[in-house]
């Protein structure tokens, strides 16, 4: 019996196709689907010769019920687009592959809205640049496709468009993944609290002395495959740093109103460019729920029995929130806002967390009362690597913002003691490539997980003068690496934007509400009147200390959740909550990866911009510095650092 392909449309690219497919199958012919659909069709192909968005919806309202495949073509602005081949019940439709390629494109914000114009107003009737030449490539790719959907075999376009170039007819295929948020195609359940429980399964490590469970090695066939592309990628561009001491690359993640990149820092551009990826995947998953759809929206006042109290992750002070033009309001029991559910390891249960403490480009809206950025938020190989390293992130900026904010005077590293060579060629080239010396200091504290800062000193006249770091890891060899990757990373841009822009910066030193990006607070300590803010650290007149005499953390596991469930019982034993909110996409669950955010109530949050300060709830940075010895007795708040911190 001869295969029945329905073809939707009017226009040069359906009379090609039609006439190309009719001495192989039936082929019925449609213009719309006001007439509705056969009862028997094998295949339906949807075809344009311009775009119309409006009508891809509609068809997949009405081939999604009656398992009709499908297949479109259209000519967009000069550029032809086949696919993707849609099956019923299947993730990844014509509205998910359109989104994929609007976003990755250079002007996603013009095209988004002109795709909303065409919906609403019936699309374009024909592009200028439909030549009849550039048709029947369409055509013969088109036909070709649906002549291997109708013989069963393998089709090159699920979940896959071809791009083609009308002016020089070049053409490339290209992976999309499936939006979970897709109204058509996606199905995001309810947020609850049983699919927030959180048990800690085995985590076996790659290597006795890792700390990871999936190497680079396994997870490279799939970071670029699936996740970076410059026309449908979740990431769509990549750039080699050359002028970084070490093997510098970046990603770009692509947002509707802006680009952000994500970098990695290793001693291989390769590796570098994976870990790129993965901080791309990271900071995507935290931007907001993607794997499930909120459902509570109440006051703390009514789910106080289960729900964290916001006030213990830290505010802003009553003066913050009077300044004029600022962006939050005061924390109000008593209105309603958004939550989602963690787990909380201090309660084993789930627990009920504000969404915007959760997901970090929610704090500015309406319900706002903090400023919230990725800190905790940290992707793994296992759900357990990806809590590890989320508590490690948390840790590694309370431990400098408590020796910043109590000015301790902790101690001074001698490299040397590490014994690891590694450490000492990146020393030695840090050195000689960029004219800085490096200082190092044991800022670990009461909860005992080794943590570093480290200043990186300019020995010329010309430059930023200081530079900051941090790094918290249970091997503090590490620590220290991942600081020294951190400072070299920032180096290149910071030396060009600081002589560019040195009196901005001075300006910041005499007002401290101008230090209001992320950048700032790196680019103020990069003048050298600032350095006197610092003295508390860099006194040399303290003896240096090696890392035995500092850094007592002894245990090690093969199974990194023993290495976890350690961690968490320190911080049981300091009363201290660990939460962690799971924000695993289908994105990225299709790869065994997982991401969570981890919050640790007490602990001091990063923060970027001297208005966005938070230490108000925070009496934990008031007495740590007495329990460290620090201190005689409890700070007070008008005690701590008043000036901007230097953390990059």
């Amino acid at each position: 019996m001869s295969s029945v392909v329905v073809v939707v449309g009017e226009g040069l690219l359906a009379d090609f196709v039609s006439e190309k497919l009719s001495t192989k199958c039936h082929v019925v012919r449609q213009t719309d689907l006001q007439a509705g659909v056969p009862e028997v069709a094998d295949l339906a192909l949807v075809l344009h010769d311009a775009w119309q968005p409006s009508v891809h919806h509609k068809v997949e309202e009405v081939f999604q019920p009656v398992n009709i495949p499908w297949l479109r073509g259209f000519v967009a602005f000069g550029e032809g687009v086949i696919g993707p081949l849609v099956r019923s019940g299947t993730p990844g439709c014509s509205l998910c592959a359109d989104r994929r390629r609007l976003m990755a494109g250079i002007d996603r914000k013009e095209m988004w809205e002109l795709q909303q114009r065409l919906a609403a107003n019936g699309g374009i009737s024909h592009d200028a640049w439909a030549s009849r030449t550039g048709l029947l490539q369409m055509a013969h790719l088109l036909t070709a496709e649906a002549q291997r959907v109708l013989q069963g075999r393998r089709a090159h376009l699920e979940g896959r468009v071809f791009l083609i170039n009308l002016k020089t007819l070049k053409s490339s295929r290209h992976f999309f993944l499936p939006d979970p948020e897709c109204p058509v195609c996606g199905q995001l359940p309810d947020d609850s609290p049983i699919a927030a429980r959180i048990t800690l399964s085995p985590s076996l490590k790659i290597s006795a002395d890792s700390y990871r469970c999936r190497s680079m090695h396994d997870l490279k066939e799939v970071l670029v495959k699936d996740y970076l592309d410059c026309r449908t990628g979740l990431l769509n561009g990549k750039m080699h740093d050359l002028m970084s001491p070490f093997a510098d690359a970046s990603v770009n993640l692509p947002l509707l109103t802006a680009d952000e990149g994500t970098a990695g820092r290793t001693h291989s551009y390769r590796e570098s460019e994976l870990t790129a990826i993965l901080e791309g995947l990271e900071r995507y998953c935290g931007l907001t729920p993607r794997d499930k759809r909120t459902v509570i929206r109440d006051s703390y006042r009514n789910l106080a029995d289960q729900a964290l109290d916001p006030v213990k992750v830290g505010v802003h002070a009553k003066e913050q929130y009077a300044r004029p033009g600022f962006p939050f309001k005061p924390f109000d029991p008593d209105r309603p806002i958004d939550w989602v559910w963690g787990y909380s390891f201090q309660k084993e249960r789930p627990i009920l967390v504000p969404k915007l403490l959760a997901y970090y480009c929610l704090g500015c809206g309406e319900d706002g009362f903090v400023y919230e950025t990725s800190n905790g938020c940290a992707l793994g190989g296992s759900l357990v690597e990806a809590i590890f390293y989320g508590i490690l992130e948390v840790v590694e900026r309370d431990s400098f913002l408590m020796t910043w904010y109590a000015q301790l005077p902790i101690p001074r590293l001698d490299p040397s003691s590490a014994n690891n060579q590694e450490l000492h060629l990146m020393i030695n080239r840090l050195k000689a490539v960029t004219g800085y010396d490096l200082y190092l200091f044991n800022a670990t504290m009461e909860n005992g997980i080794p943590s570093v800062w480290a200043v990186a000193k300019n020995r010329r006249s010309k430059g930023a003068n200081i530079i900051c770091a941090a790094g918290s890891h249970l091997n503090p060899v590490r620590a220290v690496k991942s600081a020294i990757h951190e400072l070299a990373g920032m180096m290149p841009m910071l030396e060009e934007k600081f002589e560019a822009n040195r009196d901005k910066y001075e300006q910041m030193l005499h007002d401290p509400f101008l230090v209001q990006q992320m950048e700032d607070h790196s680019m103020l300590y990069s003048l050298p009147q600032s350095e006197e803010r610092l003295q508390f650290l860099l006194d040399e007149n303290r003896p240096l200390r090696t890392f035995d005499e500092e850094f007592k953390w002894m245990a090690r596991h093969a199974d990194l959740t023993n290495d976890l469930k350690d961690i968490l019982q320190v911080f049981r034993r300091l009363n201290l909550d660990v939460i962690v909110v799971d924000q695993t996409t289908p994105e990225i669950r299709r790869n065994g990866l997982h991401c969570v955010k981890v919050l640790i109530p007490g602990m001091l949050p990063m923060t970027f911009g001297y208005h966005f300060t938070r230490v108000t709830g925070l009496e934990r940075v008031l007495r740590v510095p007495v329990e460290l010895g620090y201190a005689k007795e409890p700070l007070t708040i008008e005690q701590l650092n008043p000036h901007p911190h230097p953390f990059p």
